[in-house]
C-alpha cells in the first residue's frame, strides 16, 4: 500500500469516527458505567461491563451518524459544524446510512444476546427517539426541542442499570432525571453563544424564538431544578454525605454561572457555562461512583 493510500485510509477512518460524535458517546458511556456500578453493592461482572458498554457505544454511534446525515444542510450553514464529514461530502449520505445500519445492528445484537433483551430494547427506543423523532422532527419544529427530546439523551444510566439488573428501578430513573434536568441549561447556554449561527440555519432555538433574556431566565430556572434533583440520591438513601457535599458544591458553581449571565457583561459567559456544564456532569457522576464504594456510604 502506497503512502498516499495509507494517508487516505487514515482520513476516512477519522471521518467515520467523527460522525460517531466520540466525545458525546464517551460522556454517555461514563454515565452508563456509573449506572452499572450503582445498581449493585459489589463489583459488576466483567462481561456485562465489556459487552454492555460496547453495545451501548455502537447504538449511540449509529444514532449520531443519523444525526450527521439529517443535519447535513444545517451543519453546512454553521461555523461550528460546517466541516463535518457529511456536510462537506467526505462521507456520502448512502455511506453514512450503511455505517449507521451496521453499527446500530451490531450494537443491538450484542446487547440482546450478550447482555439482556431489556437493555437492547431500551437502546433501540432511545435510537428511534434521538435519531428519528428529535433529529428529523423536534429539532426543527419547536424551541422546546431540547426539553422534549432531552429524555432520549438522558437514558444512559438506565441502560447501564438495566444491563446489570435486567429491570427498570427507581434509582436508575432518578439518574435519568438528573441528566434530563441538566440538558436544557447545557444546550441553551450553547445556543446563546451560537445564536446567529442557529438563526442562519433556521433552527428554532429558544434564544431566537423567545429572546436572550427569556433564555437566561430559563437557564437559571432549570439550573435550580437540577440542583434540587441532584440532592435526591441522598434524600432517598441512595448516596451518603460525601456525595451530597459534592452535589451542593458543583450545583452552587452551576448556579453562579447561570446568575453570571445576568450580572456579567461578558460575551464569553454562555460558552463558559456550556463548558462547565460538561465538567459538572462528569464530576457529579464521579462523585456518585466514589460515594457508592466509600465505607461510610455503605
Amino acid at each position: 500500500m502506497s503512502d498516499t493510500s495509507i494517508e487516505r485510509a487514515r482520513y476516512v477512518w477519522r471521518d467515520y469516527l467523527e460522525i460517531c460524535k466520540p466525545r458525546v458517546v464517551l460522556l454517555m458511556l461514563m454515565c452508563a458505567a456509573v449506572g452499572m456500578f450503582l445498581a449493585v453493592p459489589g463489583m459488576v461482572p466483567l462481561d456485562i461491563i465489556v459487552f454492555g458498554l460496547l453495545g451501548i457505544a455502537l447504538v449511540a454511534a449509529s444514532a449520531a451518524a443519523i444525526n450527521h446525515i439529517a443535519d447535513a444542510q444545517i451543519d453546512s450553514r454553521m461555523a461550528r459544524t460546517q466541516d463535518r464529514p457529511v456536510a462537506t461530502g467526505r462521507v456520502s449520505t448512502s455511506q453514512g446510512l450503511v455505517f449507521a445500519g451496521i453499527t446500530g445492528s451490531v450494537g443491538f445484537v450484542i446487547l440482546y444476546y450478550l447482555v439482556n433483551p431489556l437493555t437492547a430494547l431500551l437502546n433501540l427506543a432511545s435510537w428511534v427517539g434521538y435519531g428519528l423523532v428529535y433529529t428529523l422532527y423536534l429539532k426543527r419544529a419547536t424551541p422546546q426541542n431540547i426539553v422534549i427530546g432531552g429524555l432520549f439523551g438522558a437514558a444512559p444510566p438506565l441502560f447501564g442499570w438495566a444491563a446489570v439488573t435486567n429491570s427498570i428501578e427507581p434509582g436508575a430513573l432518578l439518574l435519568v432525571l438528573i441528566i434530563y434536568a441538566w440538558t436544557p441549561p447545557h444546550f441553551w447556554a450553547l445556543a446563546l453563544d451560537r445564536k446567529a449561527e442557529y438563526e442562519r440555519a433556521d433552527v428554532p432555538m429558544l434564544p431566537i424564538t423567545h429572546g436572550e433574556a427569556y433564555t437566561r431566565w430559563q437557564i437559571l430556572f432549570y439550573t435550580v431544578i437540577l440542583l434540587v434533583c441532584s440532592v435526591l440520591p441522598f434524600g432517598i438513601g441512595m448516596s451518603g454525605w460525601p456525595y451530597l457535599l459534592a452535589a451542593l458544591a458543583l450545583g452552587a458553581i452551576f448556579v453562579f454561572w447561570a446568575v453570571a449571565m445576568f450580572t456579567k457583561h461578558d460575551k464569553r459567559v454562555p460558552i463558559r457555562t456550556f463548558r462547565y456544564s460538561i465538567t459538572y456532569l462528569m464530576l457529579l457522576f464521579l462523585a456518585l461512583l466514589v460515594d457508592h464504594y466509600l465505607p461510610s456510604a455503605v
